[in-house]
C-alpha cells in the first residue's frame, strides 16, 4: 500500500467515525416499507424533494400494492396519481416498464443483486445500491448528488463520474460502514454541506475537510 493510499484510508476512517457520531442512526428520508416501495419512491424522487414524494406515496402505496398493479396500471391514471412529483409522464412510463420487468423476470419480486437490479428499466447503480443497502441489509455505497459533492469537498474522491466516485469510496471507507456512511453523508449534504451556501461554521467535519472553498466560520 502506498503512502497516499494509507493516508486516504485513515481519512476515510476518520470521516466515517465523525459522521456516525453526528448521525448515529442514519436513514433515508423517503418513506417505504419494503424493496418495491423504495424502488418506486426512488424513481419518483428524480428532480423532486423527498417530502413531496412522501406526500404522493402515502396514497400511492395504498392503491398499488404489487409490481403487477403498476405493470397493469392505466398510464393516464398513474400519471395523475404521481403528477405532483414532476416529469410524471416519463416517470409513469418508467414505473410501468420497470414493474413489468419485475413480473416477467422475477415473479414480481425485487431482485437482490446489483446486476439484476441495474438491468431493470430506469434503475442505475445509485438506486440499486440504495435498495441493496436499505432493504436487503447489504453493505453498499450509493453516489447521489450529495455524496458526490461532499466526498469531493472532503478530499475522499477526485472523479466527477459517479461510478468512479463509488469505486474511490469503496477503497477508503471501512467496508462494514458503507451503508451508514452513505446515508449519513446524504443527510450531511442536505443539512450542512449544501451546494450553494454550505454551513462550514456549523460543520462537524470541518477539521477533516480539504475543500479549498471552505469558509472560515468566524
Amino acid at each position: 500500500m502506498s503512502h497516499r493510499e494509507d493516508e486516504m484510508r485513515r481519512l476515510g476512517a476518520a470521516v466515517t467515525r465523525r459522521l456516525l457520531q453526528l448521525y448515529p442512526r442514519p436513514r433515508l428520508e423517503l418513506e417505504y416499507s419494503g424493496p418495491l416501495e423504495l424502488l418506486v419512491a426512488l424513481i419518483l424522487a428524480a428532480q423532486c424533494t423527498d417530502e413531496r414524494v412522501n406526500d404522493v406515496t402515502r396514497r400511492l402505496f395504498r392503491k398499488y400494492r404489487s409490481a403487477r398493479d403498476y405493470a397493469t396500471a392505466d398510464p393516464a391514471e398513474l400519471e395523475r396519481d404521481i403528477h405532483p412529483t414532476g416529469f410524471y409522464r416519463r416517470k409513469a412510463r418508467t414505473l410501468i416498464a420497470c414493474c413489468q420487468a419485475l413480473v416477467d423476470r422475477h415473479g414480481g419480486e425485487v431482485p437482490r443483486t446489483l446486476e439484476d437490479l441495474t438491468a431493470l428499466p430506469g434503475v442505475g447503480r445509485k438506486t440499486a445500491n440504495l435498495i441493496l443497502a436499505c432493504t436487503f441489509g447489504r453493505q453498499a455505497i450509493a453516489v447521489d448528488t450529495h455524496v458526490k459533492r461532499v466526498s469531493r469537498r472532503l478530499g475522499l474522491a477526485r472523479s466527477e463520474d459517479p461510478d468512479r466516485i463509488e469505486e474511490e469510496l469503496r477503497g477508503v471507507i471501512p467496508r462494514n460502514r458503507w451503508r451508514d456512511f452513505t446515508l449519513a453523508l446524504i443527510l450531511h449534504g442536505r443539512r450542512v454541506c449544501t451546494a450553494r451556501h454550505p454551513r462550514c461554521g456549523d460543520c462537524g467535519l470541518r477539521e477533516l475537510c480539504r475543500w479549498e472553498g471552505k469558509q472560515s466560520g468566524d
